[in-house]
C-alpha cells in the first residue's frame, strides 16, 4: 500500500506537483467541462415590417426565438404581439391589404422563398387560437383531421389513426377522460377541454413550433392552470411562443420574455431579469402597471 503520510518530506506540494498523473487521471478539462454549445435559434426575424395598407403595424423587428423554451410575447393592446405571430406562419396573408418586408426563418428556412408550401408551413408552425375553435366533428375526428389532409391514403389505416389519437390525447391530459367518448361531438366539450383538444389536433402532424394567442383568455382559473400545466409538458419537445395580457401568467410559465410597443420590440431578456430588473424605462412602466 502507498504510503500516504503527509509529513514526509517527498509529501510537498512542490514534490506532489512535480510527479507525473496516472495515464487515467481526470483532468481540468474533464472536472470543468465547457458548456453545451446553445442550439440555434428555432426562429429568427430580420428587419421585418408589416402594413396593413398604409398603417405600419411592424417596424423593423428582429429577434431570436430559443429552441424549446417558452418565450412570452407582451405589451399594450395594438402592440404587434399578434401581427408578429401570425407572421410566423402567413396566416396574415389571408388579407390581400396586409404588405410584409423582411426575413423569417424557421429552423433555418426562409419562410418567404418562393419553394415554400403554407400547406407544409402551418403543418411545422401550429397555432391555438384565443377562443378554442373545435370543428363540430367528434374528438376522433377532430384530431385524426390533420392527418387525413396531409398524409397518404394508404397511411390512414384504423390502426395508425387509433395510435395517433391515444397518443395525442395522452399528451395534452384528455386521454383518460375521453377515451370512452372519443364519438362524441367536440363542441359539447368543457371549454378547456376544448382548448387541449385544440392543442392536440396539431400533435399528430409533428409541428416543431406551437404559436398560441392569449390561450387561456377564455377559461376560468382552473382551466388557465390546466393549459400552463401543459405548456410545461410541451416545453422542450415543441418551441412555444405565447401571447398573454397576463403579467403573472408570463411570469409564470415563460422562460424568455418579449416586451413589444408601437410596433417594436423593445426589450427581450429571460422572464425572471426582465420583470425584477428591466433596463428599459417603459418597460418597467408597462410592468408596474403604468399604461396598458
Amino acid at each position: 500500500m502507498a504510503d500516504l503520510d503527509p509529513n514526509r518530506p517527498d509529501r510537498s506540494p512542490a514534490a506532489d506537483a512535480d510527479r507525473p498523473s496516472p495515464p487515467n487521471a481526470p483532468t481540468s478539462r474533464h472536472l470543468n467541462p465547457p458548456p453545451p454549445a446553445p442550439l440555434a435559434p428555432s426562429i429568427t426575424a430580420r428587419a421585418l415590417n408589416l402594413w396593413y395598407a398604409g398603417f405600419q403595424a411592424l417596424h423593423d423587428v428582429t429577434v431570436d426565438i430559443q429552441h424549446g423554451l417558452i418565450t412570452s410575447l407582451i405589451g399594450p393592446s395594438g402592440c404587434g404581439k399578434t401581427t408578429l405571430l401570425r407572421c410566423l406562419n402567413r396566416v396574415n396573408e389571408r388579407y390581400g391589404y396586409v404588405t410584409t418586408r423582411g426575413e423569417i426563418r424557421i429552423l433555418g428556412k426562409n419562410i418567404y422563398d418562393p419553394d415554400v408550401s403554407l400547406i407544409e408551413l402551418r403543418k411545422s408552425v401550429g397555432m391555438v387560437f384565443q377562443r378554442p375553435n373545435p370543428l363540430p366533428i367528434s374528438v376522433y375526428e377532430n384530431v385524426v383531421f390533420g392527418l387525413r389532409i396531409h398524409k397518404e391514403r394508404a397511411e390512414l389505416t384504423r390502426a395508425n389513426l387509433d395510435e395517433a389519437v391515444e397518443k395525442a390525447l395522452t399528451e395534452v391530459g384528455l386521454w383518460n377522460d375521453l377515451k370512452d367518448r372519443l364519438g362524441q361531438k367536440a363542441t359539447g366539450l368543457q371549454l378547456e377541454q376544448q382548448q387541449k383538444l385544440c392543442i392536440a389536433r396539431l400533435l399528430p402532424l409533428k409541428p416543431q413550433v406551437i404559436l398560441m394567442d392569449e390561450p387561456c383568455s377564455a377559461l376560468d382559473v382552473e382551466g388557465t392552470r390546466a393549459i400552463e400545466e401543459l405548456m410545461f409538458a410541451l416545453k422542450g419537445h415543441y418551441t412555444i411562443l405565447i401571447v398573454t395580457h397576463n403579467m403573472a401568467q408570463a411570469r409564470r410559465v415563460s422562460d424568455e420574455c418579449i416586451f413589444m410597443l408601437m410596433g417594436k420590440i423593445i426589450e427581450h431578456r429571460r422572464t425572471e431579469e426582465l420583470f425584477l430588473n428591466p433596463r428599459h424605462p417603459k418597460t418597467a412602466e408597462y410592468i408596474e402597471g403604468r399604461y396598458g
